[in-house]
């Protein structure tokens, strides 16, 4: 399960408490959605719909700020199919990005060109304030990406609160998920030291991942020698590009790209346009071997 996907699953979970959080309001008069928007290009597995009385808040978790097509293009196109799906509701658009980067691209909230202009809110979660989020049982995975002076501190008291939570089940739940998430920022072995192990490993959600990572596994092997030949066929493609914008990179760039699944290369094949510089290049890929 990834780091975006763990939070669309809390999204789903407690849909109460992320619209007390984003829209400052509580109902108990809170439907989650099906994401059959429609078709492809438009990958949905991340989206999230809550329905609000006369609202539909769509929530978009990002771990990083790449994608293809572009992010802006694709909150304008899930705004359009959002109205013929809804067309009676007020649509709220939020992305929520989990991982600090250093990129302008996630400062951008909107899409724009010569006849339209598509504003949607961003939030940058390593800027927030972490006392709602401790305030919150359901939001403690969360918590442990937001703004502090001191992070160790700020994960040991999402550890505390989560030791506090009565319900046995929903302490391991929150359990799991605030350890795939704090990944995003800590060690594994700084969070493996505050968070209960025996804890996590009998949560149903730490199985599911278990259980996400075998199948994955398994597939893998079935296709591992058609996706290494689409790989340096995408691989092979990117270089060219990269040679022709910027007439070369080091060895080391050039391992770390061929460590790079299928589908990072094609995100880093539409961020390139928007680098410029080989530097660019390189904060992008440690970027990627820090998720």
């Amino acid at each position: 399960m990834s780091h975006d996907n763990t939070c669309k699953y809390l999204a789903e979970r407690y849909p109460q408490s992320f619209v007390r959080w984003l829209l400052n309001t509580d109902s108990e008069n809170i439907t989650v959605l099906k994401t059959e928007l429609s078709t492809e290009p438009l990958r949905t597995d991340s989206l999230t719909l809550v329905q609000i009385s006369n609202q539909i808040l769509h929530l978009e978790f990002q771990t990083l700020p790449y994608s293809n097509p572009p992010l802006p293009i694709r909150m304008l196109e899930y705004k359009g199919r959002l109205l013929r799906a809804y067309s009676r509701f007020t649509i709220v658009q939020v992305v929520i990005f989990l991982e600090s980067i250093n990129s302008e691209l996630v400062f951008d909230e909107r899409y724009e060109d010569e006849n339209t202009n598509h504003r949607y809110q961003v939030i940058r979660l390593w800027e927030q304030d972490p006392a709602p989020l401790l305030a919150n049982p359901d939001l403690l995975p969360l918590a442990a990406l937001a703004a502090s002076d001191n992070p160790n501190a700020l994960l040991g008291q999402v550890a505390q609160r989560v030791a506090t939570i009565e319900e046995t089940e929903k302490r391991k739940e929150i359990s799991a998920c605030t350890f795939i998430l704090a990944g995003l920022r800590f060690p594994q072995q700084l969070v493996s030291q505050l968070m209960s192990e025996e804890i996590m490993r009998e949560s149903v959600t730490y199985q599911y991942i278990l259980q996400q990572g075998l199948q994955q596994g398994l597939q893998q092997g079935m296709q591992q020698g058609m996706q290494q030949g689409m790989q340096q066929g995408e691989l092979a493609m990117l270089r060219r590009l990269l040679v022709s914008r910027f007439g070369g990179f080091s060895p080391q760039l050039e391992q770390q790209m061929q460590r790079l699944s299928i589908s990072q290369l094609e995100e880093l094949g539409a961020a390139a346009f928007e680098f410029n510089s080989v530097a660019d290049l390189a904060a992008w890929l440690q970027a990627i071997e820090q998720q």
